[in-house]
């Protein structure tokens, strides 16, 4: 029962009669008692450098928020962190909590256990992401929170779910449109579509990326084999929808022996698709599978790489295209909606699917480099469209419409 009780009531029931261990825990826990949580996330995996888009998006909105005094609770699952675990920042804490490790019930299973954390803990706005996790809006409403949901892409659309799974993502969907107090798209098309079908205001608010620092270390260079500028990268979990499949067959059509294609990102639960990709990459030469990389690791692969390529037929809003693109590096991306909204040149996008075409465009950008001196792209007027302080503020105007008890709370941080 422990992680249904309000936080103060949960550190005095673990630490028991430790005084010194359960002084030291509650003290950091007075400021999360009942009803003083702020913003409350759900709908994610983990945080704090975690494979995926959305945990990229809650880890830099958490870091926001706390400069600005809000108080949040990021709640994760166990599978991904240690299970009961929490860790305090200056404003915010996360909590580990139970999930199955099965990849259809995971996140609806999770998604209900913190809504139900949620409905004793009683934050002003519950921020549910993803359309899956939706699911539990109405439950959230029903305990009289105040919900903001933000749709990250359709994700029936992605190859590797069934009929079942592809229906509850279309009633998460649903429950954002009909139920939600507050609701966010960050892809600008989908949320004027969304808006259309429901007859609710979907806010565009897109992902962002903070500006990482090129850096001179090589030692994650060293580590695969590779040399500055000779080689093509691709980041992205191993899933059907990221088609590095498609990558692979495209850089093989190149037939540049001077070039390798690496491949960085992990999987969350093995699939033949994962397991065919290894083969493949296997018996490809100049195919190197870095698996999961963050950190200053995940900067050098990208900063140094010839080129970025994104051949995914499904995306959210596409972080780690903007993150190469931060670092000056030339991009390829599929002609899917969500990467077209970035509004790159045409040479930048390839039809998606094509393998012939993805080729070929990765040659384009290529154009003679393919060495160490790879020039530095600039990509300064489109990035400054992807600042997380703008969004986090825009963020934060969403939560305030939505929840008069924020707003009554930020006139107190901001008079």
């Amino acid at each position: 029962m422990a992680p249904f009780l309000t936080p103060l009531r949960w550190v005095q029931a673990r630490h028991g009669g430790d005084a010194t261990q359960r002084g030291a825990a509650v003290g950091s826990w007075k400021r999360f008692e009942l009803g003083a949580v702020d913003v409350m996330f759900i709908g994610l995996r983990s945080v704090n450098g975690a494979q995926g888009g959305v945990e990229r998006h809650v880890g830099a909105l958490v870091e926001e928020f706390e400069s600005l005094g809000l108080r949040t609770c990021t709640v994760v699952r166990h599978r991904y962190a240690p299970e009961g675990s929490v860790q305090f920042g200056r404003n915010s804490f996360t909590r580990a909590m139970w999930a199955p490790r099965n990849v259809s019930l995971e996140a609806p299973v999770h998604s209900v256990l913190a809504t139900l954390w949620a409905g004793l803990v009683r934050p002003k706005v519950l921020h549910v992401h993803a359309i899956g996790p939706s699911m539990v809006v109405p439950l959230a409403r029903a305990m009289g929170l105040r919900v903001v949901c933000t749709h990250h892409g359709s994700d029936y659309d992605r190859e590797k779910w069934g009929g079942m799974a592809k229906a509850v993502l279309r009633f998460g969907e649903w429950c954002q449109g009909h139920m939600a107090n507050g609701r966010i798209c960050v892809s600008r098309g989908l949320a004027r579509s969304l808006s259309d079908r429901f007859g609710r205001q979907f806010n565009y608010i897109p992902n962002a990326v903070n500006l990482p620092q090129a850096t001179r270390s090589r030692e994650a260079l060293d580590k695969f084999g590779l040399e500055a500028g000779r080689y093509i990268v691709h980041v992205g979990r191993l899933v059907p929808e990221k088609r590095q499949d498609d990558l692979i067959h495209a850089f093989a059509r190149l037939q540049r022996p001077d070039l390798k294609l690496v491949l960085v990102g992990g999987v969350d639960h093995a699939s033949a698709y994962s397991k065919e990709l290894k083969a493949l990459a296997a018996a490809t030469p100049g195919v190197v599978m870095t698996g999961f990389q963050k950190g200053d690791a995940l900067v050098q692969l990208l900063g140094n790489a010839a080129v970025f390529a994104l051949p995914s037929s499904h995306e959210g809003m596409p972080i780690a295209a903007l993150e190469a693109m931060s670092l000056g590096r030339p991009v390829v991306l599929s002609d899917i909606a969500a990467n077209m909204d970035l509004d790159l040149p045409a040479n930048c996008y390839h039809k998606v699917g094509s393998v012939e075409d993805l080729a070929d465009k990765i040659a384009q950008s290529l154009d003679g480099h393919g060495h160490q001196d790879v020039p530095a792209h600039d990509w300064s007027e489109v990035m400054s469209s992807y600042s997380w302080p703008i969004v986090a503020q825009q963020t934060l105007d969403v939560y305030c419409e939505a929840a008069p008890a924020l707003q009554a709370r930020m006139a107190v941080l901001s008079p």
